[in-house]
């Protein structure tokens, strides 16, 4: 006698193992749990290493913009101007040829806080303070730990 497997015999002989069985499910939830747990601090840890990158990258571009601005006015804005000096033109800068900035709001860090501008630099060798709060948004000063500043 010769047996043979047809696929309708084969369809045939699964039809009451519909589904998955409830130890499958639980071992695909134990797994799914399991590498959610070990990749996602390392996904957050990357996070944070990427907006304190962005503030970084913002600060060196803010920094050519001011630049741009000394050329033009011969100084840096003051503390008091700040940078809206890039938007609006301050009353003791005659050769201001701006608004320096695209779009006419200051701009912000990765976490949505204002950049913190001083000038004169209160560290030596600089000619402006502009940093970053970071993720903590405690005040400091240029040096601080958490702070993200020019150099």
């Amino acid at each position: 006698m010769k047996l043979s497997y047809t696929s309708s015999n084969f369809l045939n002989s699964r039809e009451g193992e519909a589904g998955f069985t409830l130890l499958e499910l639980l071992v695909v939830i134990v797994i799914l749990g399991l590498l959610i747990g070990l990749v996602a601090p390392a996904v957050l840890r990357q996070l944070g290493h990427a907006k304190d990158s962005i503030a970084k990258q913002s600060i060196e571009r803010i920094g050519s913009v001011l630049d741009l601005y000394k050329l033009d006015v011969g100084a840096y804005p003051s503390t008091q101007d700040g940078l809206q000096a890039l938007i609006t033109q301050p009353a003791d800068a005659p050769a201001w040829a701006g608004p320096y900035i695209k779009s006419n709001k200051l701009p912000h860090d990765p976490w949505g806080h204002p950049y913190m501008y001083q000038s004169p630099s209160s560290r030596p060798g600089l000619d402006y303070d502009l940093c970053s709060l970071g993720p903590s948004d405690k005040p400091g000063q240029p040096g601080d730990p958490g702070l993200i500043c020019n150099r």
